[in-house]
This record gives C-alpha cells, sequence and structure tokens, in this order.
C-alpha cells in the first residue's frame, strides 16, 4: 500500500503518523520527491482500509499495490535509482548508473586467468571507454570439466587490475561461504543461475554493496523483480537489474535477447537496468549489433565481454571482443547514446 503526504504536513505530525504505522506492525518505506512525499507500508496490508488512513491530517491519498514486488516497484519510488559504483577511494574512479545521461560500460573478459591477461584487458577497456571492470573469478560452468575459475586468487587479481587502473571492479558470487573474499569487490553480480538462490540475495541485501542481478535462464520479468525485492526487504536498495537473454525454443543463438524488458521495467520499476548482448547470442560479431541496439533501446548501461586474445580464452572464447573490435564498438556506441543527449 502506498501513502501520498500532504505537502503542508508538517514534521512532528508526519512522525507521529510513522510512528503509529510501525507500532501495528508494518515496515515504512519513504521516497521524498519534488512535488510529493509516498510512504510504501510494508507487510500484510489487506486488513487497512485506505479510507481509514485518509482520516489522518497528514495523508493526502492511498491506495493498494497490486504488483507482489513492493520496493522495487515504481509506485513505491517514482524517481528513477541512481547508483554509485566505485569511488570513495584512493585511486579509484566512480561510475554512475542510472542518472539518464549516461550509458556507462562494464568490461572485461569472461574469466580472470593470469595476472598479464586481466591487467592486459582493464589496461584495453578503460583505453576504449569502459568504466568499470568485469571478470569472473569463480564460474559457473554446465561441464564440471571446464574451467571453474581461479576463486580467491581471481579477486586478488582483479584488486591489482583495480589498482593499476582505478576502474571499480565486478564480479560474480557464487555462495555465501564465498562474501568474505569480496569485501574490496565493487559491483557484486548475481548470475543467471543464481537469480532465484534466496538465501544468497538476503544475504547480499545485508550487505550494501551494489548488486548486478541477471535475470534467469528461463526466468520471467515478474520473477526478477521479485529476486530484487529479497535484496531490497533485507536492507539494500542498491540493485541494478540485468537482462542477459533467455532460453526459447530456437537454438541459433545461445539465448534470445529481450529488448522489451528494457522499457518495460523502466515503465514499472525505478531501477537501472542494463544489458549484456554477450551472452545473450554468444557470437562474437552479433554482439555490437545486439550493443548498439540496447542503447536505442533504452539501456543505463552495457555488460560486454572482452579479451585480449579470445581464441586463447578459457570459457566462452567465441563471444568475447578483441580490444580494437571493442574500441570500434564504444565509439559507435557513443553516436547512439548522443542522440538521446547521452554519454558513455
Amino acid at each position: 500500500m502506498i501513502v501520498i503526504l500532504k505537502k503542508e504536513a508538517g514534521k512532528p505530525d508526519v512522525e507521529r503518523f510513522l510512528e503509529d504505522v510501525k507500532k501495528k506492525g508494518f515496515g515504512v518505506h519513504i521516497s521524498e520527491g519534488v512535488d510529493k512525499t509516498i510512504v510504501g507500508l510494508l507487510g500484510d496490508t489487506s486488513k487497512i482500509d485506505p479510507e481509514d488512513l485518509l482520516a489522518n491530517d497528514v495523508v493526502e491519498s492511498a491506495e493498494r499495490v497490486s504488483a507482489p514486488y513492493k520496493m522495487a516497484s515504481r509506485s513505491f519510488h517514482p524517481e528513477n535509482t541512481v547508483i554509485t559504483i566505485g569511488g570513495g577511494q584512493q585511486g579509484v574512479d566512480s561510475c554512475i548508473i542510472g542518472d539518464g545521461r549516461s550509458v556507462p560500460l562494464i568490461a572485461g573478459p569472461c574469466s580472470v586467468e593470469t595476472e598479464q591477461q586481466i591487467l592486459d584487458a582493464a589496461k584495453a577497456v578503460k583505453a576504449a571507454g569502459a568504466r568499470v571492470l568485469r571478470g569472473g573469478a569463480y564460474k559457473p560452468r554446465t561441464s564440471p570439466y571446464s574451467f571453474q575459475g581461479l576463486g580467491a586468487e581471481g579477486i586478488r587479481l582483479l584488486e591489482l587490475a583495480k589498482r593499476e587502473t582505478g576502474l571499480p571492479i565486478c564480479t560474480e558470487l557464487m555462495a555465501i561461504s564465498e562474501l568474505k573474499y569480496f569485501e574490496n569487490v565493487d559491483l557484486i553480480q548475481v548470475g543467471a543461475r543464481n537469480f532465484q538462490n534466496f538465501d544468497l540475495l538476503k544475504e547480499l541485501g545485508r550487505t550494501g554493496k551494489p548488486v548486478l542481478l541477471k535475470r534467469g535462464l528461463s526466468g520471467t520479468i515478474s520473477e526478477l523483480l521479485m529476486s530484487a525485492e529479497y535484496i531490497m526487504a533485507s536492507g539494500n536498495e542498491n540493485v541494478i537489474l540485468c537482462e542477459r537473454g533467455i532460453r526459447t525454443y530456437d537454438g541459433y543463438t545461445r539465448n534470445c535477447l529481450d529488448l522489451s524488458a528494457v522499457p518495460y521495467l523502466h515503465k514499472v520499476s525505478h531501477l537501472p537496468v542494463v544489458i549484456d548482448p554477450s551472452h545473450a547470442c554468444g557470437i562474437r560479431w552479433m554482439v555490437p549489433v545486439l550493443a548498439q541496439a540496447a542503447v536505442a533501446a533504452g539501456a543505463d548501461g552495457l555488460e560486454i565481454e572482452v579479451h585480449c586474445h579470445p581464441e586463447k580464452a578459457l570459457s566462452d572464447a567465441s563471444q568475447q571482443l578483441t580490444p580494437e573490435q571493442f574500441t570500434a564498438l564504444t565509439e559507435k556506441l557513443g553516436k547512439y547514446a548522443a542522440v538521446e543527449g547521452r554519454t558513455l
């Protein structure tokens, strides 16, 4: 349920109203906009009559929210959420996602393989305009015999690349037990296979760190938003939604990129939306086309895989761009973004 407060409501009166609501066992989420203040009531509000709330002098209107996700809903939070990644650390750049003025690029190899490999990739993607370095330290693989990543050593190498380049780092968390290694990770990724690992999501809600939440292989938009709700309900509102393609009956590409998710998610939610064209298609030559389409669709950012020697990559070799291809792509993307008055 959302309650809109009157503009002229005094602070003491508002505080008394909020205390009264809390005493009745409801959580409170406050969103202060330019024109109005919205109070979201969290919990079982089925027994509350909106008309009863109107009896309070500070309340202008009250209505129920039909969506099962509350904190992720635009009804609760009309203004776009803007998330800062990195910054606050000496020598580390900051990246802003969701401000409507930029389309930042998160780029780097699928997997962290060696120190030289991740340093070379970090320097290459930064030179081309990337704002965040991505790299998999822990790799969920379909086959138990495939490269599983370097684990904690991979995170150490990412931290080294961060110190060398100033880029914030993004890597995937697969288990709660590994969270202790993520203290210096700026953006924690939840992969498609874990997007409904609810214990993991609740634990991420307690960290306060920005989270890049990927849609599951066969997940619905509603399920994606409910997974975001788990993180937010546990105390962390720094959630970025990521569309990375879903499975369909046709196998000509690795997945099917659902670009319609971008405008729809922007309509129903205030959270930023990022597109991952690399996993969406799994085909190197197709990645630039999908990336351009994503910018045109209004995506708040892109996550793109880049490897200095993709033919030698230990995972997902067929979808990773070379630094030269990535540089050429960023030049095109900059022109696409400029059409809407945005920058990379």
